[in-house]
């Protein structure tokens, strides 16, 4: 079933979006809450009326989301995990993990607008997040997931003090 969003949605899309959903997550949900209308031609029409009007706003809001893109393009993270045997994590890292760690980062993106393959991650590793900050910007952004604990450097082999065996000393 297509409908058009009139709000953001998480996992499903941001406001003016055409989506398709399963018909009764848009009868049960969507529709019933006011987060959606129907596609039907009129409403199409209507959306592409208001999406004429807001042009201007449209402008402005992809030169934003461009400039948090270009922000993204600069930023680097890795973000530090428990991990047990092999590279599996203890828990696992989401998408509000993510977000928090580019605030650190000094970028400012919205957990609602990232979106992590699978919802969560279990391995460390590289990992490919989607932030999509505009129906028109997307952008791939690249970041680690590496263990927090301390990496220890090989000790050198220390020489075994020899003990001095006592002998049972004889009494005279």
């Amino acid at each position: 079933m297509e409908i058009i969003l009139k709000k953001d949605v998480e996992n499903l899309g941001l406001e003016f979006d055409t989506v398709n959903v399963k018909p009764g997550y848009a009868r049960n949900f969507l529709l019933p809450q006011g987060y959606a209308l129907l596609a039907t031609p009129k409403n199409r029409a209507a959306l592409e009326a208001t999406l004429e009007a807001r042009k201007e706003e449209e402008a402005k809001l992809i030169a934003a989301a461009n400039a948090v893109v270009d922000q993204l393009k600069k930023t680097s993270v890795t973000i530090p995990a428990k991990v047990g045997s092999g590279d599996k994590l203890f828990g696992s890292i989401n998408n509000a993990d993510l977000s928090a760690a580019l605030a650190k980062a000094g970028v400012q993106v919205e957990k609602k607008y990232i979106k992590i393959p699978g919802n969560t991650i279990k391995r460390t590793g590289k990992v490919t997040a989607v932030v999509r900050l505009h129906r028109n910007v997307e952008y791939n952004f690249e970041f680690d997931v590496v263990s927090d604990a301390p990496v220890e450097a090989p000790k050198p082999a220390a020489p075994k003090a020899a003990k001095a065996e006592e002998t049972p000393a004889e009494e005279a």
